[in-house]
């Protein structure tokens, strides 16, 4: 999916303490290495209270800005499947959308702020004609920790991205502490045996 003329954008969204910021500075660093200009934006404030957060990954020739804009999302990765619904004016008919199949209340929908919708599966559809609606928590469940669900789905990202699977490995070793990279490892070997 990347092109050489062109800017690749990645949008990257879940509910706090998921691994988000992570998985897109792992994407970035790989992005980077590959010669590539980077640019990426956070929001990360509500993180610590399980909000919503995102991080816009960009890359191609030359970017002049970490904002994607409306509509142009060429892969929405989502660690939580109301998530995507939240972003669909960044997204466009072609949207790629890997999507965790998990639900995950954010502050809004546990204090009944706000009502988690009943029919998430079936608008997901809707939305997106190429959907990948992943089992990465019962996967990171049959790993050994239920925090690898971002790694798992960099995974099955790294498959539609045209970087080297040693790129991958190679950012997950640079990023991530001896104590946890087996772990990881695995998890990315999952996600990629998912495509």
């Amino acid at each position: 999916m990347t092109s050489s003329g062109k800017t690749t954008n990645i949008l990257v969204v879940g509910v706090g303490g998921q691994g988000i910021i992570l998985a897109s500075e792992v994407l970035s660093m790989v992005a980077l290495d590959a010669g590539f200009d980077v640019k990426k934006s956070e929001v990360h404030g509500m993180a610590q209270r399980g909000g919503s957060v995102n991080s816009m990954v960009r890359f191609g020739p030359k970017v002049h800005a970490p904002i994607i804009p409306s509509g142009e999302t060429d892969i929405l990765l989502a660690f939580e499947k109301l998530e995507p619904l939240r972003w669909l004016k960044f997204c466009h008919p072609a949207t790629v959308a890997i999507v965790n199949d998990q639900t995950i209340h954010s502050l809004t929908t546990a204090t009944s702020l706000e009502r988690y919708p009943e029919n998430v599966d079936d608008e997901l559809r809707a939305r997106f004609s190429r959907l990948y609606l992943t089992p990465a928590a019962e996967i990171a469940g049959r790993v050994g920790n239920p925090r690898v669900v971002n790694v798992i789905l960099l995974g099955l990202l790294s498959r539609m991205l045209d970087f080297p699977e040693e790129a991958w490995l190679e950012a997950l070793k640079r990023r991530l502490s001896e104590k946890i990279l087996a772990i990881n490892l695995a998890a990315f070997a999952e996600g990629r045996a998912l495509a």
